[in-house]
């Protein structure tokens, strides 16, 4: 399954995923993990642990690294 994948702030990533990806996989997908982002569908989140239903999805950072 293809996915393009906006992280709001880093890019457009075009994913190839299983057919049994979740939004968690997503976020392995572009180095991120649950507890530093949150995938949106249509500006809402989405569960991580949820089947991948959406050709595009977008990618909210949580937290900023320091300096």
């Amino acid at each position: 399954m293809d996915v393009t994948c906006e992280v709001l702030g880093g890019g457009i990533h075009d994913l190839e995923l299983d057919a049994d990806a979740t939004y968690g996989d997503v976020l392995d997908a572009v180095g991120l993990s649950t507890h530093e982002a949150s995938v949106l569908v249509d500006d809402s989140p989405v569960p991580e642990d949820r089947p991948v239903g959406a050709e595009s999805v977008q990618v909210l950072k949580l937290i900023q690294g320091g300096t």
